[in-house]
């Protein structure tokens, strides 16, 4: 078997925090080759991740506050899964909750990691449609500052193009939602 191509040896892992979010761990492992290193995970759930589209084409988002960025991104509305829970699921009830729509037609545009370098989080993107704005102003966690924000693909991509704070998952969903939204 060549190099490489064969998973390393785990030969020790320890569970250094446990939070609400995620966990952090470090494992030691014994690559094919022979070298022996530390790597460490954040260990995470998963998320799901919804790009919603409104009947004439305007693609809802959010802008909220981050604290590892300290500053406020654009965002596509998305959520943590909880444990036992599906990732559909999971973005239907933060659409409502993030930004106040329920969508009628959903389509599963794939799933990608989010930072494999150090995180084994994977995100589940899904292109939702036929918009209804619900009565009731979004049910937000107490720990979101989150604002609205309405934006053509057009003004998405310039916003991407001009560093203007766009989170990689809500880049990379855009991205698989593209051609969806060239139908429109």
């Amino acid at each position: 078997m060549p190099t490489g191509s064969e998973p390393p040896q785990l030969l020790k892992q320890k569970l250094f925090y446990k939070g609400r979010k995620f966990d952090f761990e470090v494992a030691r492992l014994r690559l094919p080759n022979k070298a022996e290193g530390d790597w460490e995970c954040v260990r995470h759930p998963g998320g799901a991740l919804a790009v919603p589209v409104t009947d004439d084409g305007r693609l809802v988002l959010t802008r909220q506050y981050r604290f590892a960025a300290k500053g406020r991104l654009l965002e596509f509305p998305a959520g943590t899964i909880e444990p036992d829970e599906d990732p559909f699921t999971t973005i239907q009830r933060e659409i409502e909750e993030e930004v106040g729509y329920r969508a009628q037609e959903w389509k599963n545009l794939g799933k990608f990691f989010l930072a494999p370098g150090y995180s084994d989080e994977v995100i589940y993107a899904y292109l939702a449609k036929s918009l209804e704005k619900l009565e009731a102003p979004p049910n937000q966690d107490e720990d979101e500052d989150i604002e609205v924000v309405l934006l053509t693909p057009t003004e998405l991509e310039q916003a991407i193009l001009n560093g203007e704070g766009v989170d990689a998952k809500t880049i990379s969903s855009f991205m698989l939602a593209r051609p969806f939204l060239e139908e429109l």
